[in-house]
């Protein structure tokens, strides 16, 4: 049971497949959620260089390549994995109760780009 009114339930876990990312819209912001594993991270979906769906990168480890022009961001964090590309993405607050994916969009956490 949803218990909390500052997470908002996004998908089941079994529409996110493991290491690749979805994207989806809450309140007009496009996140992108990605399955690592026992867990999902969910970042701001364009990557502030050129606007690249991040939703459509290849994940390597925690990090995720943005799929026009190779920038990598950390998924944990939002940050550019090369620091010469001083760049960064929004990351939310994300987790899983009776299979339904939750993200709080609220959270002072959230990284600006």
């Amino acid at each position: 049971m949803i218990t909390d009114t500052c997470w908002t339930p996004i998908t089941t876990v079994d529409k996110i497949p493991l290491h690749e990312g979805r994207a989806v819209t809450v309140n007009g912001i496009e996140i992108a959620i990605f399955h690592l594993e026992k867990r999902y991270l969910t970042i701001q979906n364009k990557c502030p260089h050129k606007g690249g769906p991040l939703c459509d990168g290849i994940v390597a480890g925690t990090a995720v390549v943005c799929p026009l022009h190779g920038r990598r961001f950390d998924l944990e964090t939002g940050m550019a994995v090369r620091a010469s590309e001083p760049s960064s993405v929004a990351t939310y607050p994300t987790r899983v109760e009776d299979g339904v994916i939750l993200v709080d969009l609220t959270s002072e956490d959230e990284v600006t780009a």
